[in-house]
């Protein structure tokens, strides 16, 4: 199975020889190291890049145990680079294997392998690619250690058009799949119902919370893994460290400080497990704060965190959706219209709308809705009334599961399919 990473493999092609030191950041297992082995190793290759000037060493290979020393990787490296009329591109997997249990433990300390990146890429003839797990390597990293030299490529688990690039079957039970097992790339090889499920629920408890606890040096473990269930059980719902630590309260009867809390959402953030989305107040053209939604990375490691119990195709619908825009490069904020109008007693009051997504990308703005179906004209009016309040002549576009061919009703609001939608990368636009 060969799934051509085109957006992915396209960011690293236009990097190429940007001076700067390319980071590929990603949640665990999610194709970074295929990415680049393969790839963009295939695409330097046909090129013409002869083979002696690209360099591969994954680091979590026990054959190159050496060169996890930061020293002899750099004594190893400068000495294939020596022909300065020749290009050479270094492609390290698994970075964090050169870092030491002692230099995780006090990460304020100085961490050498940054040192040795940051001085192979003085050297004019060489280009370097790295990847990095999350447990010792974020991207805050890539800001603060490689001191303005790195420049990230942040891949995700397999959008719902990459994952039919690989499924066998119709794009129906395609999506019926995906929605409960998610994108990450080992899924598409498992046969059986019971493989997918065991490998995600394995997988979170045994790399990612592991991960979490081991960087953060995590020492009440239930309550983070108390919080990873909560969130799991509101994807998509607004929340915050406040509301979430009254539920430990009343709920699990757990204490909690309010800032140890805090630290958890951040761990799982900086892990990539959760994205954090803000409200922004159309009209007065601001933030608004607390409480913000939160969505999963990969729906699949959500629902495995519930034991596959809560399996809400309408709410899945928009975690997908939102994953889609973020893999698109957009940056997305959740919408809020407000609205002044009568009472029954002819009493002024306001209401506020909702609008699930505002997509950003430069110049362009979109405003989207997530309904699973507009089953009823009170439905329909529910999901039109936010987009119909906005003031400005921005695209409003509502997605339904449908399948539908794409209209556009009198107030401009375009209604287009879920399918249409997730395979078409320019379908907002048409």
């Amino acid at each position: 199975m060969n799934i051509v990473r085109e957006k992915y493999l396209l960011a690293l092609k236009n990097r190429m020889d940007n001076g700067l030191i390319k980071v590929i950041t990603g949640i665990r297992r999610c194709g970074k190291s295929y990415l680049l082995f393969n790839l963009f190793y295939e695409f330097l290759r046909n090129q013409g890049v002869e083979d002696s000037c690209i360099i591969k060493i994954a680091l979590d290979d026990d054959l190159n145990e050496e060169f996890r020393e930061p020293a002899r990787l750099s004594e190893y490296i400068r000495s294939r680079v020596s022909d300065i009329s020749k290009k050479f591109y270094i492609m390290l997997d698994e970075i964090q294997f050169a870092i030491t249990d002692e230099e995780f433990k006090h990460p304020e300390k100085s961490i050498r392998i940054y040192s040795v990146l940051n001085g192979l890429q003085r050297l004019q003839n060489v280009d370097i690619y790295v990847t990095g797990s999350n447990s010792r390597f974020l991207s805050k990293d890539v800001l603060t250690e490689f001191r303005g030299r790195g420049d990230e490529v942040h891949v995700r688990p397999f959008s719902f058009s990459e994952y039919m690039q690989g499924y066998r079957g119709d794009i129906y039970h395609a999506w019926a799949d995906y929605i409960v097992y998610g994108g990450l790339p080992l899924i598409l090889a498992m046969k059986t119902d019971e493989q997918k499920s065991s490998y995600l629920t394995n997988l979170f408890s045994e790399v990612y919370i592991k991960d979490i606890i081991g960087r953060n040096k995590v020492e009440k473990t239930q309550e983070l893994e108390d919080l990873i269930n909560i969130l799991a059980s509101s994807a998509g719902s607004l929340t915050n460290p406040t509301r979430v630590l009254q539920t430990f309260e009343t709920v699990l009867h757990s204490k909690l400080s309010i800032n140890t809390l805090i630290s958890y959402f951040d761990y799982l953030k900086d892990a990539f497990i959760i994205s954090e989305v803000n409200r922004y107040d159309v009209k007065g053209r601001k933030y608004i704060g607390s409480p913000n939604k939160y969505y999963f990375e990969d729906v699949g490691l959500r629902n495995a965190r519930l034991n596959f119990r809560q399996v809400e195709e309408t709410h899945i619908m928009e975690n997908v959706i939102y994953n889609e825009l973020r893999y698109r490069g957009f940056n997305v904020d959740v919408g809020v219209v407000e609205k002044r109008k009568k009472d029954v007693d002819g009493r002024q009051k306001r209401v506020q709308y909702e609008i699930d997504f505002i997509a950003m990308q430069g110049s362009r703005k979109y405003y989207i809705q997530s309904a699973f179906s507009l089953s009823s004209e009170e439905k329909t009016e529910q999901e039109k009334n936010p987009l119909r309040n906005v003031n400005d002549s921005f695209k409003k576009i509502i997605i339904v599961k449908d399948v539908i061919k794409p209209y556009h009703d009198d107030y401009g609001i375009t209604t287009i399919g879920l399918f249409d939608f997730l395979m078409d990368e320019n379908s907002l636009a048409l």
